[in-house]
């Protein structure tokens, strides 16, 4: 791999194997990163190797992989990219949650340093996308912040709901449709035993919301 710059297949491998980082203490897998990008794990293996050769990966084989310091950058470079990207589309340009992501996906890759930034001061230099995740600044640095997953949150405790990680279009869009929102207040008040649904004050009102897809939904306790 040469000085140029860096094809989408590496970013999105770069950027897949940060998201698995973030889930994880141990090393990432070969068969973990040919899950999440859809590809054969004989081609993550013949990638890594190469990202390897570059500076990007420590790879051992059998053990899997971590990004080294240069392919860290990189991926954090194409987060804040992509999670910019999707700021941009729902608050200029009218998209709904569950429309950005392909599109951003698209975008991250063909657009210029310079629009990119030029979005970052229109926004104002946002530190959150429209899901509540964190956008890193221009040097890398993302801010972290002490979130619980709903479904296990205490009952009677309140909170703001502040970050989707459903990956589902279609989840995303029944969890907005159940009136959650980032910023919304929320409390639980009731759970099912085994995994049963929750009963949860959005806002004031009552709502019902399965277990595994208030999993997806992180909030900040209210001090």
């Amino acid at each position: 791999m040469s000085d140029t710059p860096p094809s989408r297949a590496v970013e999105d491998f770069l950027k897949a194997v940060y998201s698995l980082q973030q889930k994880t203490t141990e090393r990432v897998s070969t068969n973990a990163l040919a899950e999440a990008l859809n590809i054969a794990a004989p081609t993550v293996t013949d990638m890594a190797r190469r990202m390897e050769e570059a500076g990007l990966l420590d790879y051992r084989k059998y053990h899997g992989m971590v990004l080294t310091d240069k392919g860290m950058a990189l991926a954090l470079r194409v987060l804040r990219r992509h999670r910019l990207l999707e700021l941009y589309l729902v608050n200029e340009l009218g998209y709904e949650l569950h429309e950005v992501h392909h599109e951003a996906e698209n975008l991250e890759h063909a657009v210029s340093d310079r629009f990119i930034e030029a979005i970052a001061h229109k926004l104002d230099h946002p530190t959150l996308d429209p899901h509540g995740d964190p956008i890193p600044d221009v040097h890398g640095n993302i801010t972290t912040r002490e979130l619980v997953a709903l479904n296990v949150l205490d009952l009677n405790t309140p909170a703001l709901v502040s970050r989707f990680t459903a990956e589902n279009d279609e989840m995303l869009q029944h969890i907005l449709n159940r009136n959650f929102r980032l910023g919304v207040a929320v409390c639980v008040t009731h759970r099912d035993p085994f995994e049963g649904p929750l009963t949860v004050m959005v806002d004031g009102d009552e709502n019902i919301i399965g277990h595994a897809v208030a999993s997806h939904i992180l909030v900040e306790v209210d001090s």
